[in-house]
């Protein structure tokens, strides 16, 4: 319990921490909340501040913190690890990336798979799109509107949100494709059914007016964008059509990867009628933390460079281990089936909330994947202050939430950690409604 003096001084040296992060890093380099916080330690699916506040964290560090804040299976592995060796690049044999490597490809439903480690998403896609353009021989990439991939030069050029995208010069030619958000835009009054024929109709039109593109690449659930999602199939849908003009499929699992949305491993087989991707793209939990992202691809496509190729932290020894401890630990105290089951009774809570609430205009998601469309009440506008008021509030009362979406940064992004208890669940619904309700919705 800390003293009203020693909180003082630790608000005191926040204050000063943001003044120095203001001079010395970029101004686009945002952080949450009117007054920043330092986040200083984690257990379980809490954290606290340099000012000694517990936080439910439903944010998990944007998805990143899969399993549980200082897992103690994780922390001891890189431990045990940072004893031997932390790094030595790709230049050397090393145990245990073929080991997380050969346990990816077979989790990944890819066909003689190979697996390529990278620091980030962003280096993962950026990679994907390397492997495919150079693959087809084209520079042309299909991808969805109100998508986000990365902050690469490459990434931001095919990003169709443009609050993620500050420029417009890429090294690609990039075609948008409608389909990645059910609620809004001109198919949004469709049935499901009719929706995908649309779509469909959509592309084939698109692919009937230019050479022929390298790949579509598509989040099964669009994470910056909202959470939000086509109907299941629209993807095998879309494959059929791509299939029969050799264009690749990448899925970008960066944030739907390792069982988070419950009902599938991966975001792809949602949509899997068809097979599966090309190419698959990871990131973001797998390390629980750490920076560890990739490529699955079949063997085909990822040898096709033919270019002397290396990665230096790519499958770093350290980083390696805390992957191998952390999937171990997802399978086998099955937190895929935790999210389904914990996820889908805070979806209907929240659900019942927001029926109360004319200023939320949608909860949607799956597993533990939720977002929570604000809109001015009465209309159909968003209302990114809402989505900022509420964000504070949460916060003030004890809960970590994020916010996106592709209309004005609208929604509330709950995306906690895998092992979150149907009790945690609860406190977080109710602190939701409680700042709902105290921001006039």
């Amino acid at each position: 319990m800390t003293t009203d003096a020693s909180q003082s001084q630790a608000h005191t040296s926040a204050k000063h921490l943001y003044q120095r992060h203001q001079s010395v890093l970029p101004d686009w380099l945002a952080v949450y909340y009117a007054d920043p916080i330092e986040l200083t330690h984690g257990e379980g699916r809490h954290v606290w501040d340099a000012e000694g506040n517990k936080y439910l964290d439903f944010f998990g560090g944007i998805l990143t913190t899969m399993t549980a804040h200082a897992l103690p299976e994780v922390t001891k592995a890189v431990s045990e690890q940072a004893g031997r060796i932390i790094h030595s690049s790709t230049l050397y044999l090393n145990r245990p990336m073929v080991d997380l490597a050969e346990r990816i490809a077979k989790l990944s439903g890819i066909p003689d798979a190979r697996v390529f480690f990278t620091t980030s998403g962003t280096e993962a896609n950026d990679t994907a799109l390397l492997l495919a353009t150079a693959y087809r021989r084209s520079n042309q990439i299909l991808a969805m509107r109100n998508s986000y991939h990365g902050r690469s030069f490459s990434a931001v050029g095919i990003t169709g949100n443009k609050g993620w995208s500050p420029t417009s010069l890429s090294p690609l030619q990039t075609l948008y494709v409608h389909g990645g958000v059910r609620t809004r835009g001109p198919y949004a009054e469709l049935d499901d059914t009719a929706f995908i024929a649309a779509c469909v109709a959509d592309l084939e039109d698109l692919l009937g007016h230019v050479r022929s593109p390298a790949a579509l690449i598509a989040e099964p659930i669009q994470g910056v964008g909202g959470f939000t999602a086509p109907p299941d199939g629209l993807y095998a849908a879309f494959r059929e059509v791509l299939q029969e003009r050799g264009i690749l499929w990448i899925a970008d699992e960066v944030q739907t990867g390792w069982g988070r949305t419950g009902d599938n491993f991966w975001g792809w087989q949602a949509h899997g009628q068809n097979g599966p991707p090309d190419i698959l793209t990871f990131a973001k939990g797998i390390g629980n933390g750490m920076s560890i992202g990739g490529v699955v691809a079949r063997a085909e496509i990822m040898n096709c460079l033919d270019s002397n190729s290396i990665s230096t932290f790519g499958g770093t020894q350290i980083t390696m281990a805390a992957g191998l401890a952390n999937l171990t630990y997802l399978l086998e105290h099955d937190l895929q089936g935790n999210a389904r089951r914990v996820g889908g009774l805070l979806i209907e809570r929240l659900r019942a909330i927001a029926a109360q609430l004319p200023g939320v205009r949608e909860v949607r998601g799956r597993g533990l994947m939720i977002g929570i469309e604000l809109v001015k009440p009465g209309t159909d506008e968003a209302d990114p202050d809402g989505a900022a008021a509420v964000l504070e509030a949460a916060r003030e009362e004890g809960l970590l939430i994020g916010k996106g979406g592709g209309h004005n940064t609208s929604v509330l992004r709950l995306a906690p950690p895998l092992s979150l208890t149907v009790a945690e669940a609860e406190e977080g619904a109710a602190i939701l409604e409680r700042a709902l309700r105290s921001t006039q919705f």
